[in-house]
């Protein structure tokens, strides 16, 4: 019953609540960006309202397009098991992702009629087209990435299988397996994020609205990206939500003592909702690192702003700066660490009262007696509140700590940009260290998850194996890999992001601050 609980509320309100930051940010960021565009190459009211709004259009197309993909998904009628006609049974991760396909083309198609709409003005009229390939790249970016995860997640591939046949030889060589596994995942994600930000970067910079080489064109390219690599989000978090029902119905099924037949169809469902739930935090990580981009761009937009002086290059080999971004990498890993730590005791809690329920109500076993259900649920969300605490407190209060303390070095040895310039190496070594560790956690998980599936169809020799039982202890550590620490290093980076933006004055130096208020009076 904690499971079924703990899926709702991590597999469905959870990952809502990830994405929706993740498109808040690029909403907010998008539109800043689109108006601090339009206001540097003066285009007139009209056109500049386009660029402002055009981040609010493109969501509500996704709200359209999406909504009719997912009305699109079906399977043909019939019982393959009691009705030979029927045929065989349909791959449900292949029914998703062939509508996930028909969505992209829906929006790809829609994000095109939306550029020519609101981003067209007469001085550049081919601009638009630029912004519309922007957003094509953003797509295709976020489509690899579903592939990529199902690949690397899904046991119909040979990296899944290779983990369940290490599982032969003992829990170790599972373990190994997935690690390995884990870690080769972040390759090709990290080559298609690099792609698609150069890519739209020039794009954006190709459409010369503020003459050639200007980068605030280019970065408006890169918003536009990440909001194509998000205008599909309401299928991709209709897809991670087939994720927690199919698990609870595979819960339900054993709890009310179904027949095998009727498992093995929720096991096999359950497999592809692990694949889901996998692209899903895939899609995340990759929608947080544009977004990421977006917010450290703007970051050095705001020094600049408050200074009064050009911000735009951070220079790591300065020791105080490359240090920066050194402890900005380490709190990743220590934000992990406590993450994973949390997790760990909190089963030892649910072990304890359950083993407790079993001793002092026997009559659990044979259902003669019912469970306290409350008790543990309760252990759960006391201990998922309790201890977030302190890894919370790591992601705001350092980079408040490391900018505050360099700032203050900055003004003894008269470096007036060397708070702004730690506190820009530590995001970006955060960030950039965020999206592999995440994508390790998350993939690792999902893939030794369905190694212990894929044992349990029958492969490898089955349920109750000595296979078996070392698949188990992978998918024991996989769990809080791909359901905590994995999700909650997304909200780390574009936390850590937030918070250097809004702090920005604590970062800079006074004297700085001050020559800047005094230019300002001058200009006056």
């Amino acid at each position: 019953i904690a499971d079924l609980v703990g899926d709702n509320v991590g597999d469905c309100a959870g990952q809502c609540a990830d994405l929706f930051e993740s498109i808040a940010a690029e909403i907010i960021s998008a539109m800043i960006l689109g108006g601090a565009l339009a206001d540097e190459a003066k285009l007139p009211d009209a056109a500049a309202a386009g660029f402002v709004l055009f981040p609010l259009g493109v969501h509500c197309m996704d709200l359209v397009t999406s909504s009719i993909g997912i009305l699109l998904v079906r399977t043909k009628k019939g019982l393959p098991d009691a009705d030979s006609a029927a045929g065989a049974p349909e791959d449900p991760l292949k029914i998703m992702i062939r509508v996930y396909m028909v969505t992209c083309i829906m929006s790809i198609v829609g994000f095109a009629g939306l550029c020519r709409y609101f981003l067209y003005f007469e001085d550049q009229p081919r601009a638009w087209l630029h912004f519309s390939g922007c957003g094509a790249v953003g797509m295709v970016c976020a489509f690899l990435f579903v592939i990529i995860t199902q690949y690397y997640t899904d046991y119909e591939y040979p990296q899944v299988k290779r983990i369940a046949e290490a599982s032969l030889t003992g829990p170790a060589t599972n373990i190994i397996a997935g690690i390995s596994v884990g870690m080769e995942s972040t390759a090709l994600p990290v080559i298609c994020i690099s792609v698609a930000v150069i890519i739209s970067y020039y794009l954006g910079v190709g459409t010369e609205i503020l003459g050639t080489g200007k980068t605030m064109a280019g970065l408006f390219g890169t918003a536009v990206a990440t909001m194509g690599m998000l205008c599909t989000a309401v299928f991709v978090l209709s897809m991670s939500s087939f994720g927690p029902i199919a698990d609870n119905a595979g819960g339900i099924v054993e709890m009310s003592q179904q027949d095998e037949q009727v498992r093995a169809i929720t096991d096999r469902l359950d497999a592809v909702g692990n694949v889901t739930k996998a692209n899903t935090k895939g899609f995340s990580v990759g929608s947080a690192s544009l977004a990421c981009f977006l917010l450290f761009s703007a970051f050095l937009d705001e020094v600049t702003v408050y200074t009064g002086k050009t911000f735009e290059v951070v220079d790591l080999a300065q020791p105080e700066v490359f240090i920066g971004g050194l402890i900005g990498a380490m709190m990743v890993f220590l934000f992990s660490s406590w993450a994973m730590e949390s997790v760990g005791r909190a089963a030892q809690e649910v072990v304890k009262e359950v083993r407790r329920q079993f001793s002092e109500c026997p009559g659990i076993m044979d259902f003669a007696e019912k469970p306290d259900y409350h008790t543990c649920v309760a252990i759960v969300s006391r201990a998922a509140l309790r201890e977030m605490v302190k890894p919370g407190l790591l992601s705001v209060l350092s980079p408040l700590a490391v900018g505050f303390v360099f700032r203050l070095l900055g003004s003894y040895w008269n470096k007036p940009f060397l708070g702004a310039q730690v506190i820009a190496s530590f995001l970006m070594f955060s960030t950039s260290t965020g999206i592999l560790m995440a994508l390790f956690l998350n993939n690792a998980g999902g893939a030794w998850d369905n190694a212990k599936k894929y044992v349990e169809t029958g492969a490898l020799g089955g349920k109750g194996s000595d296979t078996h039982k070392a698949a188990v202890v992978g998918d024991t550590v996989g769990d809080p890999s791909k359901d905590t620490a994995g999700p909650s290093v997304h909200v780390l980076i574009k936390l850590v992001a937030t918070v250097t933006m809004v702090l920005t004055p604590v970062f800079v130096s006074s004297a700085t601050a001050g020559d800047a208020a005094a230019a300002t009076a001058i200009t006056r």
